[in-house]
């Protein structure tokens, strides 16, 4: 039965680790999520404004690299910090997922 309990220890739960010696952890985690909430609605305002029509071609090219830069700098973020997506979508209760 020990052996379940390290198993579920370390698996992704959808809450902030409140654990005091694990402050860290929740911490980057909590900011992690904000950082991934903030990114994924700009990217929803930018596709909004491409389908409106809204933007030059040129305009369009730097959103679309800036957005793929993000990204990618959230994969990197996500592994030092040793996250899934799992671990950025919060349990809100009966609220539900945050994302």
């Amino acid at each position: 039965m020990a052996d379940q309990e390290l198993v579920n220890e370390h698996k992704p739960t959808g809450k902030i680790a409140l654990d005091p010696e694990k402050a860290e952890e929740g911490l980057s985690q909590l900011v992690m999520t904000v950082i991934e909430l903030l990114r994924q609605l700009v990217e929803r305002q930018a596709m909004r404004r491409v389908e409106s029509g809204s933007l030059t071609e040129e305009e369009i090219e730097k959103v679309g690299e800036a957005l793929m830069n993000l990204e990618e700098k959230m994969e990197e973020l996500k592994e030092i910090f040793n996250l899934d997506d799992d671990d950025l979508n919060i349990d809100l209760g009966p609220l539900g997922n945050l994302m």
